[in-house]
C-alpha cells in the first residue's frame, strides 16, 4: 500500500497521512476508543507444520533459526534464515558455531524450495541456498530485510541492518565490544555489499524493521539498558533517514520489566519478564503490529528454564508499542514441533506477518537453536488476530427485560475522506437469524450524519462484508470527519465477533 496516494484520513492518529485503505483492527484502542459492554479477546495460535526443514547433519543448515525475514513480492515468498552447523560453541552451549544467511522461495508459503543458488562454497562445493553476504568470517547473529521497490538505486532495493560478532580488533577497541550492528544492500536479496558505516553501533539484537511517514525505525533488544537501572531486555527503536545515519540513541518502545526504578544487581539477570529480540514489524498504513518475544524469566536465573512465547504489540509511530491484552501468549511455546523434552519451551520470531488469499501466515522458529530443525508457520483466517465481543454484565444477567440491558456497542475513531470516495467492509463471525450489527454514520461529534439517518444493518458473516446504507453508497469529502457507530445486536448479541473495519477507496 502507498500510504502517500491515498484519500483516507485518521485525523486522531499522530502525524496523519492519506492512505488508500485503512484497517481499524477491533483490539486496536485507537481505532475503536469508545466501547459499551464490548471487550477485546486475542486469538492464541501455534505452529501447524514446518515450513523450511533443517538440511542434514554436516549440511550448513543441519538446524534452521528464523534469524530474518519473509517478504512477498508478487506472487513468490522470499525467506531469509539462518543456517547454523557445525561443533556446539562454548559461549552458548545450545548454538553450532558457523552460521549462514540462507533463502528460500514458496508459491504458497507452506511448501518451501532451497534453491541452488551457486553462490558460496560450503564443504567443496556452491550446490547450496547461502546468499552472498560479505562478513561470512563473522558470526551473524540476527537480521533483518526490507524490501523497497521504490528506491531510486537498484543496488539498494533491499537493505539489510544485521548484527555480528567479529574478529575484528579495531571495531573492538572502538565500540569497547566484539559485537556490533550495521547495514548491508544487496540489488536482488542474494548478492550483498556491506555499507562503508559499519559499524553503526553495538550489541543490539534485532527482529523488526519498517519504512513509516519517511524514515526507517529500526528495533530489538539492547544489552546495555540505556533507560532503566533495572537489567532487563527492552524494546529499544532506532531511525533513520538514509538507512546509515541511525539516532545515535534509542528510544524506549515496551519495557515489561517489573522493577522500573532499581537498583538492581547482575544476579537479577534472566528472572524478569523482558522483550526478546524486540518486535517483528507488519506495516498496515495506519498501524503497526509487531511480534514480539516474551521473555519469562525464571526466579533461580537459569537461562534453560526460560520460557518464551510470543506476544502481539501495536503500534502507531514505529516508536512506541503496546499490548492489546498484556502478556496474552499470541502464538503459544507449548509443546512445540520438534521441541527437546526436559527443556522449556521458547520461540524466536521473525519479519515477516503476510495476508495471502484468506489467510494470515506468519514464520518463526524454536528460540533454542540445538532444538530447531526447521521454520515454522502459523496461521490465522485473514486478518483474525483478535475481536470485540459483546458481554453481560453479572449484576444484569439475569435480567428478562430487553429493554433494560445494556447496549453493547462500540465507536471507530474520526475517519476522514480528502478526494474521492470510500466504501466500508467489515470482517465478522458469529452472526445471523439471531445476531447481527447495527452500523449507523455519525460526524465527529457522535451527531447522526443529515443524509445518514438510517442505520446499515450487517447479518452476513465475512472476512469483508460490505455495509451498505440506502442514502449513502459510499463516502466523500462532503460528509467531514465521521464515525462508524456499531451496535451488536439481536437474541444472542454475545456470538456476534467483530475483527476489523476496512475503510478503502472505491473503485
Amino acid at each position: 500500500m502507498n500510504s502517500l496516494a491515498g484519500n483516507i484520513l485518521l485525523p486522531s492518529l499522530p502525524d496523519p497521512a492519506p492512505l488508500s485503505e485503512a484497517v481499524l483492527f477491533a483490539f486496536d484502542d485507537r481505532a475503536f476508543p469508545f466501547r459499551a459492554y464490548a471487550e477485546v479477546r486475542l486469538s492464541s495460535s501455534r505452529a501447524s507444520s514446518i515450513a523450511v526443514p533443517a538440511g542434514p547433519l554436516g549440511s550448513h543448515d543441519e538446524l534452521a533459526v528464523c534469524y530474518g525475514a519473509t517478504i512477498k513480492i508478487g506472487e513468490t515468498f522470499h525467506m531469509w534464515y539462518m543456517g547454523n552447523s557445525g561443533p556446539l560453541t562454548n559461549w552458548a552451549g545450545h548454538e553450532r558455531k558457523v552460521w549462514r544467511m540462507c533463502h528460500a522461495t514458496s508459491n504458497d508459503g507452506i511448501v518451501w524450495e532451497k534453491p541452488d543458488l551457486g553462490l558460496v562454497e560450503f564443504n567443496g562445493s556452491k550446490h547450496n541456498n547461502i546468499v552472498d553476504f560479505p562478513a561470512m568470517d563473522e558470526h551473524i547473529c540476527a537480521n533483518a530485510i526490507l524490501h523497497v521497490p521504490d528506491e531510486p538505486d537498484p543496488a539498494r532495493r533491499f537493505k539489510m541492518i544485521f548484527e555480528a560478532v567479529t574478529p575484528d580488533p579495531e571495531i573492538r577497541e572502538r565500540l569497547g565490544s566484539n559485537v556490533y550492528w550495521g547495514a548491508a544492500f544487496s540489488p536482488d536479496g542474494l548478492r550483498w555489499t556491506l555499507s562503508d558505516h559499519n559499524p553503526m553501533g553495538h550489541s543490539l539484537e534485532m527482529s523488526g524493521i519498517t519504512k513509516h511517514r519517511g524514515l526507517y525505525y529500526l528495533n530489538g533488544q539492547q544489552p546495555s539498558w540505556p533507560h532503566s537501572k533495572v537489567m532487563a531486555r527492552a524494546l529499544c527503536t532506532f531511525a533513520s533517514a538514509d538507512f546509515e545515519h541511525w539516532s545515535p540513541i534509542s528510544a524506549l518502545g515496551l519495557d515489561r520489566a517489573g522493577d522500573l526504578t532499581g537498583p538492581s544487581t547482575a544476579a537479577d539477570v534472566n528472572h524478569e519478564k523482558e522483550v526478546h529480540l524486540g518486535a517483528a514489524m507488519s506495516h498496515r498504513g495506519n498501524v503497526i503490529l509487531g511480534i514480539y518475544g516474551m521473555w519469562n524469566g525464571h526466579p533461580s536465573r537459569d537461562r534453560r528454564l526460560v520460557c518464551m512465547d510470543l506476544g502481539l504489540a501495536i503500534s502507531h509511530d514505529a516508536v512506541h508499542f503496546h499490548e492489546p491484552i498484556p502478556d496474552f501468549p499470541f502464538i503459544a511455546a507449548r509443546e512445540p514441533i520438534g521441541g527437546m523434552v526436559g527443556i522449556s519451551p521458547g520461540l524466536v520470531q521473525g519479519q515477516g506477518l503476510i495476508n495471502h488469499g484468506d489467510r494470515s501466515m506468519y514464520w518463526f522458529s524454536i528460540w533454542r537453536s540445538v532444538e530447531s530443525r526447521g521454520v515454522l508457520v502459523a496461521s490465522w483466517p485473514r486478518d483474525r488476530f483478535g475481536w470485540l465481543q459483546a458481554f453481560r454484565p453479572d449484576n444484569l444477567a439475569g435480567c428478562l427485560n430487553r429493554d433494560a440491558r445494556p447496549p453493547h456497542r462500540v465507536i471507530t475513531c474520526p475517519i476522514e475522506i480528502t478526494a474521492g470516495a470510500a466504501e466500508i467492509f467489515l470482517n465478522t463471525d458469529g452472526l445471523g437469524a439471531h445476531t447481527n450489527l447495527r452500523v449507523h454514520l455519525v460526524d465527529e461529534g457522535f451527531r447522526p450524519v443529515p443524509d445518514c439517518a438510517e442505520a446499515a444493518i450487517v447479518s452476513e458473516c465475512g472476512l469483508r462484508v460490505p455495509v451498505r446504507w440506502e442514502s449513502v453508497p459510499a463516502l466523500n469529502k462532503s460528509h467531514g470527519r465521521v464515525r462508524l457507530d456499531i451496535q451488536f445486536e439481536g437474541l444472542r448479541p454475545e456470538e456476534a465477533k467483530l475483527y476489523s473495519a476496512y475503510v478503502s477507496r472505491a473503485g
